[in-house]
């Protein structure tokens, strides 16, 4: 009897852990795939977040049963899931370099659709700024694909931008 109820307590605790990280889950989800689309996401990028939020819950999901339930210790667990954490985060860390870098040129207003800028010898107009990269067409017609986090580095020259500014910072 005691070994049937300790059967059902494993059963239900590992369901509502499941439920509860799903839902945390889900909510961030949310809130990424919000920012995105002010950023001017594309769906394939909306999508993207989605699928890698779902393997992140699958995992902390499975990590947090087999604690729960015993399979495994938690030193274990913890060791895994942070050597896996590292792989994750060293191979992403050019990505969510770019993707942060984006969300903060979209927040700053640094560079607008239509904007004449001029990068590392490239010089141009912004005809699209998308998350991970900012896409330039030079006089010549050629189009230069540059990474957010770069602009961001500077040097970034927006002639366009002196009447917007001047006007924000009362010049």
């Amino acid at each position: 009897m005691v070994n049937d109820f300790r059967i059902l307590y494993d059963i239900v605790g590992s369901a509502v852990i499941v439920v509860v990280t799903g839902l945390a889950t889900e909510g961030l989800g949310r809130l990424f795939r919000t920012l995105a689309r002010r950023a001017g996401a594309r769906p394939n990028v909306l999508s993207s977040i989605r699928d890698g939020l779902r393997l992140i819950w699958v995992a902390v999901s499975v990590a947090a049963v087999v604690t729960f339930t015993g399979l495994a210790s938690q030193l274990t667990v913890l060791t895994i899931s942070g050597v896996a954490g590292l792989l994750i985060s060293l191979s992403l860390q050019a990505l969510f370099s770019n993707m942060v870098s984006g969300l903060l040129l979209l927040q700053d207003k640094a560079v607008r659709l239509g904007d004449v800028i001029e990068y590392g010898g490239v010089k141009g107009t912004v005809i699209r700024v998308a998350l991970r990269n900012t896409w330039v067409r030079t006089e010549k017609g050629e189009i230069a694909i540059i990474g957010n986090s770069s602009l961001t580095n500077g040097p970034l020259v927006n002639y366009s931008a002196v009447p917007r500014f001047a006007a924000e910072f009362g010049d």
